[in-house]
């Protein structure tokens, strides 16, 4: 049995780039443990939602335990940072925000984990967050530098396949009728640079699962709720890695567990 240690910045993000892997790994066999660094208490919530006297980050946190059900999680480790908000708001200004946490004193915690599980598998970000979240920047930064402490190297960062994003709009103009375009070029990594891809699409069911369970974040997920089946496993039925240190290329088509 193998572990998979998944790290992400706020509760909700673990659906859309591992959300799959999860699922997979824990229907081998393997162990899979969640490790969510802020409270996520900086995102918008639908007015009404949050019951009297109850904060956002303890919605946010209940969602993420159903979440992490539905996507077969073992352990779930919030480190409970507070949110940094996105780039540009006042949030990022808190002294105590993830993003302005110590490198090195927030990764002694993950390396923690990872020495506790004997993890396998180790799951960040790309550089740039993947669409430069200051809390996706720094789960990079704090991810490799907890790996380093640990001595790990089976380090895999979670991207958007920059080109798949590209054709898919270009493939479906409906998608974005109404929106603004977004600046693709400004998104994950471009195809060249992954060197794995995982066919998720197996767990389409698991991960829309996963999306329902954050019902404080219909912003991000009401659009693709709505998909019908095929467009879901169009948008979400492949996630694919850069993992550090091998040559880039479609290489793998799987996570070593």
């Amino acid at each position: 049995m193998g572990v998979l240690v998944c790290f992400h910045a706020h509760p909700d993000d673990e659906v859309f780039g591992t959300g799959g892997v999860m699922r997979l790994a824990a229907d081998a066999g393997h162990r899979v443990v969640l490790v969510v660094a802020t409270d996520g208490a900086a995102g918008e919530v639908p007015e009404g939602l949050l019951r009297p006297g109850e904060s956002l980050a303890e919605r946010r946190l209940a969602e993420v335990e159903r979440s992490a059900d539905a996507l077969g999680v073992a352990r779930l480790v919030p480190l409970g940072y507070p949110d940094s908000g996105m780039a540009g708001t006042p949030e990022n200004a808190n002294p105590a925000a993830f993003c302005n946490v110590e490198v090195d004193s927030a990764a002694r915690r993950l390396a923690a984990v990872l020495d506790e599980e004997g993890a396998d598998v180790v799951t960040i970000y790309d550089p740039n967050g993947g669409y430069g979240h200051p809390d996706h920047v720094q789960v990079h930064r704090v991810g490799l530098r907890a790996s380093e402490m640990v001595g790990h190297h089976a380090v895999y960062e979670s991207a958007l396949n920059r080109d798949h994003l590209r054709r898919l709009i270009a493939a479906n103009p409906d998608m974005t009728e109404g929106r603004t375009p977004p600046d693709i070029d400004s998104f994950g990594l471009p195809e060249s640079e992954l060197t794995t891809t995982v066919d998720v699409s197996a767990t389409m069911a698991a991960k829309r699962a996963a999306m329902q369970a954050h019902a404080s974040q219909v912003g991000d997920f009401g659009p693709m709720l709505t998909l019908p089946d095929d467009m879901l496993r169009a948008a979400f039925g492949i996630e694919w890695f850069r993992r550090r240190g091998a040559a880039p290329g479609l290489a793998e088509t799987a996570l070593p567990l």
